[in-house]
């Protein structure tokens, strides 16, 4: 299993409303790049573009203790998705026509992390779908 390290820290806020407003901030820095849909490039996949639709979206199903605790992870999720070029672990859905990605990272503190991301087989556009710390 190859794992990034990465250079940022987590967000250090436990509250959901100012972890919400960090995050909403980060995204927003993030889109003022573009005119259109935000996006980041990924090492990864050859600096393909990496599109945000799906997280919020994603995000909004998980339960009010979860969220919190991986929308701590956005920053170094981002910098994993910028500079990692690790192999992921590669899922293929037949049924729906996807592939999912998920890549492993290790915060500076030593945490380990999960970031999820959805590539779409008709379009060929992928989505950072989520990013969740290692329960086990």
């Amino acid at each position: 299993m190859d794992v990034y390290k990465t250079k940022i820290k987590k967000l250090g806020a436990t509250r959901s409303d100012v972890l919400n407003k960090q995050v909403r901030l980060i995204f927003r820095e993030v889109g003022r790049k573009t005119k259109r849909q935000p996006y980041i490039r990924s090492a990864y996949f050859k600096n393909e573009k990496i599109f945000f639709t799906f997280f919020w979206q994603h995000l909004g199903q998980k339960s009010q203790t979860e969220r919190p605790k991986r929308m701590r992870y956005v920053p170094c999720a981002l910098d994993l998705i910028q500079h990692s070029k690790a192999e992921p672990t590669i899922k293929t859905n037949p049924n729906r026509k996807e592939t999912l990605y998920r890549f492993t990272g290790l915060t500076p503190g030593g945490e380990l992390f999960y970031v999820q991301i959805k590539e779409n087989l008709k379009s060929k556009r992928k989505y950072f779908m989520s990013v969740f710390p290692d329960t086990g």
